[in-house]
């Protein structure tokens, strides 16, 4: 069985939830012997990463980073020659199931219908009308969601997400657990991390405006993503937090990291604060706490349920000095701080690859 994930912009090391979900789905299917193939408009993508094939999908038109509204329009423009294209690659591949991860940016709303073929469209967030209308037009075969948090928003939207499907992002690594003495020593010692990509929604600017002075480096990793809300949005977001640095001693911004890099870096971490605003999963938080590390993120979207007790959560309305408490007083108590990377570590494991790719295959299939 071949299942075809179609992302416009999927490219290795993309700083993006979607991209990252969409290798780790198709390297976990490897582990049960399934296959996998990825198709991308983004020509800076390879022909193969980790094994897992790649298709280069050449009538879709559009220069990366973009916006909703180019690729909308780009989409559009070339729909019957994206189409042709993707019937003739599926049929060479001899896919069974195609994933359109996201009604805009996995082509949803003008994926054909293709004969012997199931079609799955992937929420990973509600996105806007115009894209997810069109794509629930074509009666996709099943939808996904990687949380129930998806499902909640579609509801409030007015869509019927009551027959959608929960399966979860997986880990595209599985570190092995921490040993109690090296993280005990990571909590007296080591840097408090954030990682994040350049966009307003992932509340860092805000994070750095009110710093608490630790007693140890305060590290920040930010990269581009392939997308972006507008035009110039993400270098608005780099010269905000990059003068925000420079006025605060102990703080570091760092590039962006590659996807073999994010596992060890967030494992060397005393915690890891997520702060963003919304998050339909949190893959950085899941990728925190497989290696040990606490996370300390607001109680919105999925991080409650995922986080749990590997943790800290705060309100909201604490803003982001909040978090900066909840990170001190963790860091300060060895005992909840030990519980809470043993439960990090444990809570990761509901979310091993080869366990969320047989849920994957259960609703492609």
């Amino acid at each position: 069985m071949t299942i075809a994930f179609v992302l416009a912009s999927w490219r290795p090391d993309a700083p993006a939830g979607m991209e990252r979900a969409v290798i780790a789905h198709a390297t976990s299917l490897q582990q049960i012997n399934a296959e996998a193939v990825i198709v991308t408009a983004d020509p800076t993508a390879p022909m193969v990463y980790r094994k897992v094939p790649i298709e280069r999908l050449r009538s879709l038109d559009v220069r990366f980073p973009c916006d909703d509204a180019t690729l909308r329009t780009a989409i559009g423009a070339s729909a019957a020659a994206i189409s042709e294209e993707l019937r003739r690659l599926f049929r060479r591949r001899q896919v069974s199931a195609v994933v359109c991860v996201d009604a805009l940016w996995g082509l949803g709303r003008v994926m054909p219908p293709h004969p012997g073929i199931r079609n799955v469209l992937a929420a990973h967030v509600v996105g806007h009308d115009a894209d997810l209308r069109a794509a629930l037009a074509r009666n996709p075969d099943a939808i996904i969601a990687p949380s129930a948090t998806v499902l909640t928003e579609a509801a409030a939207r007015g869509y019927d997400s009551s027959n959608w499907s929960i399966v979860p992002n997986t880990l595209l690594t599985a570190p092995e657990p921490q040993a109690d003495s090296h993280r005990e020593h990571l909590r007296a010692n080591g840097p408090v991390r954030i990682l994040a990509r350049l966009g307003p929604e992932k509340g860092v600017a805000e994070l750095l405006e009110t710093v608490t002075v630790l007693d140890r480096p305060i590290e920040v990793a930010l990269a581009d993503a392939p997308f972006e809300p507008a035009a110039g949005s993400q270098e608005h977001v780099r010269r905000t937090c990059r003068d925000l640095a420079a006025e605060t001693p102990g703080v570091t911004l760092l590039p962006g990291l590659a996807w073999h890099e994010v596992s060890p870096w967030l494992a060397g971490a005393s915690v890891v604060i997520v702060p963003s605003r919304a998050e339909t999963f949190g893959l950085v938080a899941l990728e925190a706490m497989a290696a040990s590390t606490p996370v300390v993120a607001y109680d919105v979207g999925n991080l409650p349920h995922l986080i749990g007790r590997g943790g800290v959560i705060v309100s909201r309305r604490s803003r982001p000095g909040g978090l900066w408490r909840a990170a001190q007083r963790l860091l300060t108590d060895p005992i909840s701080y030990a519980a809470a990377s043993r439960a990090a570590y444990y809570r990761s494991r509901d979310y091993w690859p080869a366990l969320v790719a047989n849920q994957l295959l259960k609703v492609v299939s």
